[in-house]
């Protein structure tokens, strides 16, 4: 980026914090290899947004936010798998509930962020609303959910005197959000949006505007970003899954631009996140696909039980994990029957019984979560 300044750091006292410059202003980029990446990454997503078309997307949203949150929560310590995440709260081990609270948080924060983008811009609005959901009942619910900071925070270090990076003072922080929103709604500026996202995820992380829950709102409003700008038309872009994977490259490499003002490695890491993770949502939809094709045969071979079974399975593409009790009522019937139906479909090889008790069982839908579940 021609003439690039990250910004520059200011004396408070005994500790220097950095203050990022505006990012809302003209850029211009000679770095042909970031258009290389532009352009594949650009064709990656439209090949992913297509699936919004051909696939009942509404049926798999919720696994692409589940991965999302648990993946998300991951970078910031939070040990819940995906299989975790569908389980009701006392269903997990009393050591692990803190963890499956702020994953179900992500989940919720996500929902409703999506929902508030029928009515709102990208805005400072949307970024509390979502930090408020985030943060409510949890580790972090005394740090001003839903309102940006006012002190001093910092990343990595025990103590402020060695931390690894600390943010500008609380001050500029309405100052430096209104940028970036302004910078977001700008219709009129020239940057591609896939550039213009990663410069706000860097920006956003700089200003670490909240005294927590900063990471997984930055990440968080990347998705939130392209879905309000109909560069996808559903949620089905997760980057986070990338970041985890390759977490110490995604922190050099924000924090190289702090240090280097070298904008563009940052652009190259985004945009190659962006190729692979679209690639991996193709494949994962192709392969809900297949699996739909040979479960609904499956199905079918149920005979009179057929039905009931298409109506569990519907359900299951929602919330792979279900007990018995939830059978009964999704098929409207008595226990009974619904212990016939989950035999069937365990002799199927749709679901399998993962609690190995006699009572409270619980069942999986094994092949669907394992599409998920699997390495981007």
């Amino acid at each position: 980026m021609k003439n690039f300044k990250s910004g520059h750091t200011v004396r408070q006292g005994y500790y220097k914090s950095f203050q990022p410059n505006n990012i809302n202003r003209n850029w211009e980029i000679s770095d042909m290899t970031v258009f290389n990446l532009l352009s594949k990454a650009d064709r990656q997503l439209g090949r992913l947004d297509m699936y919004s078309e051909y696939v009942n997307i509404d049926l798999f949203i919720s696994m692409h936010i589940a991965k999302e949150a648990t993946q998300s929560s991951k970078i910031e310590g939070t040990q819940t798998n995906m299989e975790e995440a569908f389980l009701d709260k006392e269903d997990v081990s009393f050591e692990k509930r803190d963890d499956w609270e702020e994953v179900q948080n992500y989940i919720a924060a996500m929902n409703e962020a999506v929902k508030i983008l029928h009515t709102l811009p990208f805005s400072s609005r949307l970024i509390k609303q979502t930090h408020k959901i985030l943060l409510s009942g949890v580790r972090g619910e005394h740090k001003l959910p839903g309102e940006y900071r006012n002190s001093q925070n910092w990343i990595g270090g025990a103590t402020i005197n060695d931390a690894v990076f600390i943010p500008p003072v609380h001050t500029s922080i309405g100052d430096l959000m209104s940028d970036i929103e302004k910078f977001a709604n700008d219709e009129l500026n020239p940057m591609p949006d896939l550039l213009k996202v990663a410069l706000i995820h860097y920006q956003f992380e700089t200003i670490h505007p909240f005294l927590d829950g900063n990471g997984r709102v930055g990440r968080l409003l990347i998705t939130l970003y392209l879905v309000g700008k109909g560069i996808l038309k559903q949620p089905i872009l997760y980057l986070s899954d990338f970041f985890e994977r390759n977490r110490t490259l995604y922190y050099d490499n924000l924090m190289r631009v702090r240090t280097h003002n070298d904008l563009s490695q940052w652009f190259k890491f985004f945009l190659a996140g962006v190729i692979e993770t679209a690639k991996s949502g193709v494949e994962t939809f192709n392969g809900i696909m297949q699996l739909q094709k040979n479960v609904d045969a499956k199905i079918q071979s149920l005979g009179f039980r057929s039905a009931d079974g298409n109506k569990v399975l519907e359900y299951l593409y929602t919330k792979p994990i279900i007990d018995a009790s939830k059978v009964a009522t999704i098929i409207d019937k008595t226990p009974a029957s619904a212990y016939k139906l989950i035999a069937s479909l365990e002799e199927k090889g749709i679901i399998r019984e993962i609690t190995g008790g006699q009572r409270g069982r619980l069942y999986v839908f094994e092949s669907y979560l394992e599409l998920f579940s699997k390495r981007s």
